[in-house]
């Protein structure tokens, strides 16, 4: 199983409407681990780590969010791996 890890910069209406709760309950069901984070300058950053194949089903659902936010743009670099044990909203 090829393992990696990616931060995404989510950017739009992301804050204050869920986004952080719905990735980690959608991260959870892809079996992926990391974090969601509010930044000052209104994105959200997101850290996944996880089996390839499932990374690229999470990194479409990004593109998207959840149906109470309003996603203009994400970002994405690999980061090298980390062993992360669960999701959590930081």
């Amino acid at each position: 199983m090829d393992s990696e890890c990616k931060r995404f910069l989510i950017s739009g209406c992301v804050q204050g409407v869920g986004f952080r709760y719905h990735t980690s309950q959608q991260a959870m069901k892809f079996g992926l681990t990391g974090y969601a984070k509010n930044l000052t300058n209104g994105q959200v950053e997101v850290v996944i780590c996880g089996h390839s194949q499932k990374m690229v089903e999470m990194e479409q659902w990004l593109q998207n969010g959840p149906k109470t936010s309003s996603v203009e743009s994400v970002e994405s670099e690999c980061i090298p791996y980390q062993l992360i044990t669960d999701f959590d909203i930081l």
